[in-house]
């Protein structure tokens, strides 16, 4: 079965597109007539067409979350894979879920594994719902385990939200001093500029130094622009390099106020995912390679792979954990506690409850101490500004009434 894309107009003659599954085109257009739609184009969408149009329209976290809601939910009903896909395809979600949708049953239909499929959309499927579906299907707990991502990924997106709301204020107020700072360099200091040369005296240092970046960046601001777009896109390809990301994974990891709070949300993520393919029946080794790219950190990506090594040799989780020096003690103490009472997903499942809110506490006091940080920061850049253009003038006051 092949999908089709497709353009025809309803009862009410509007213009509707999406992505129908047929046998054939003509299956397509009887299907689509059936459903009252007057046809217009019907063109098949083949798999290199649906890769490049998935990999040009990302889908938003949002998107994700409720698709994987949607499939956790038609699972957990008692519905095949395939079928699944295929009411996970319909008209109510976006053209770029449907196309990847399709695309991921079109290989499901073939006979390749959900998981495995999953890959033909890596914009849709990301590598950690590839991994807990995958773990799912060894289970047999599809619709277990599904339904644990689909509140894993709604959790992780609230959280999201939640930090950027906060930061919207401390970004607009950044925003607006950038752009006062500017407007004085670029209009005010240059006028100012042209009255102080009608007097044949030395400037103040301050004076001086304000006015040669005012020079600069009126001469060489679109320069100054491209230079730093270019170290931007410079760093993102950098920043692909396992050995520089494992290397500013471990600076940012190190640096005060910021480092803990990055070194809290990577174990949380880790923990709520080890407890979710550990509750479904994974072992502890397919739990850790499931959880061990959830944190998107490449120092506890190492740590991972060292623990996992360690509980081959026979040791313990707990021990593991401790002997990375990676992890919040916190966690480690309750993971112990897990393996005493033989329940380390739940132990996980309350260390990663612990941690978000942790992090929600912390990031909430960091971000309150960042609004009057940015308040003094841009009001004393303003006030050297504004200093710099004040000494000339209480100079050639000084002068005149001299």
């Amino acid at each position: 079965m092949a999908a089709f894309e497709y353009v025809a107009l309803d009862a009410d003659g509007k213009r509707r597109s999406g992505i129908i599954s047929a046998d054939s085109a003509r299956s397509a257009r009887k299907e689509l007539r059936l459903r009252d739609l007057m046809v217009l184009n019907v063109d098949p969408v083949t798999e290199k067409q649906s890769k490049v149009t998935i990999r040009r329209g990302r889908l938003s976290d949002k998107q994700r979350v409720l698709l994987v809601r949607q499939l956790s939910v038609l699972l957990k009903s008692g519905l095949a894979v395939e079928q699944a896909l295929g009411a996970c395809a319909g008209n109510e979600n976006p053209v770029s879920v449907q196309k990847a949708v399709h695309t991921v049953r079109a290989d499901v239909v073939e006979g390749a594994r959900l998981s495995d499929a999953m890959a033909l959309a890596p914009d849709a499927f990301p590598p950690l719902v590839r991994a807990v579906t995958a773990a799912g299907e060894m289970s047999g707990k599809l619709g277990d385990i599904m339904e644990r991502l689909a509140t894993y990924l709604e959790r992780s997106y609230q959280l999201r939200q939640k930090v950027r709301a906060a930061l919207i204020y401390p970004a607009l107020l950044t925003v607006m001093a950038m752009g006062m700072v500017i407007a004085l360099m670029v209009v005010v200091v240059p006028r100012l500029v042209e009255q102080f040369d009608l007097f044949d005296a030395q400037l103040p240092l301050l004076t001086r130094i304000v006015i040669g970046l005012s020079n600069g960046v009126r001469e060489y601001g679109i320069l100054i622009v491209l230079v730093l777009a270019a170290l931007i896109f410079l760093g993102v390809r950098l920043l692909r390099q396992p050995a520089i990301r494992r290397s500013l994974d471990r600076f940012v990891l190190r640096l005060p106020l910021i480092g803990p709070q990055t070194r809290i949300v990577a174990a949380a993520r880790f923990a709520r995912v080890f407890a979710t393919l550990s509750a479904s029946g994974a072992t502890v080794l397919e739990a850790l390679e499931g959880a061990k790219g959830a944190a998107n950190n490449t120092v506890i990506a190492d740590a991972t792979d060292f623990i996992a090594e360690r509980v081959r040799e026979g040791g313990s989780l707990s021990g593991a954990l401790a002997a990375t020096g990676v992890f919040p003690p916190m966690m480690v103490h309750m993971v112990t506690s897990g393996e005493v009472g033989r329940d380390v997903s739940g132990m996980m499942n309350r260390a990663a409850d612990f941690l978000d809110t942790e992090f929600e506490t912390g990031s909430a006091a960091l971000l309150a101490l960042a609004e009057p940080l940015i308040i003094v920061l841009m009001g004393g850049i303003v006030g050297l500004i504004v200093m710099s253009i004040m000494l000339p003038i209480l100079q050639l006051n000084t002068l005149a009434m001299s």
